[in-house]
C-alpha cells in the first residue's frame, strides 16, 4: 500500500535532503518497500556525492602498518557540502536512470520491474516536486 511520503511544508521550505529523511521512517512504518527502495537509493547517491577523494600519496598509504596514524579523527576527512540546486540534480538524475531502465526493462525484461522502477520514480518526483 503506497503511502503519502510528502510533507505539509511547501517544498521550497524544507530542504530536498530533509524531505527524503523525514519521508523514510514514514515509509518503513508503513511498510512500503517501493518507496523506502527509492528514498534510500537516493540518499545514499547524495551521501556518496559528498564524499571526498583520497589521494594516492594520502597520510599512511605508503606506511608500515605500526606507524599508521590511529585514533579518533585520525582518518576523518571533511565532506562536501553539497547546494541545494546539486542534491535536486542528484535526486533527478537518480530519476533519469530509473526511467532509462524502465524504458530497457519495457523492451526485453521482465514489465512488473519496469512497473516497479515506475513506482519508485514517482516517490522520488513527489519529492522534488
Amino acid at each position: 500500500m503506497p503511502i503519502d511520503t510528502t510533507s505539509s511544508a511547501p517544498a521550497s521550505a524544507t530542504p530536498l535532503r530533509e524531505r527524503l529523511r523525514a519521508a523514510l521512517p514514514a515509509a518503513m512504518k508503513a511498510r512500503d518497500k517501493v518507496a523506502t527502495s527509492a528514498l534510500r537509493s537516493a540518499l545514499a547517491a547524495i551521501e556518496n556525492a559528498e564524499a571526498v577523494d583520497v589521494p594516492a600519496g594520502a597520510v599512511g598509504s605508503e606506511l608500515a602498518i605500526e606507524r599508521i596514524p590511529v585514533g579518533l579523527g585520525a582518518a576523518e576527512a571533511e565532506r562536501r557540502v553539497l547546494t541545494e540546486a546539486r542534491i535536486e540534480q542528484i535526486v533527478r538524475a537518480e530519476i533519469t536512470d530509473r526511467e532509462s531502465a524502465a524504458a530497457g526493462y519495457d523492451r526485453t525484461g521482465p514489465a512488473e520491474r519496469a512497473s516497479l522502477l515506475r513506482a519508485e520514480i514517482a516517490v522520488l518526483s513527489r519529492q522534488v516536486g
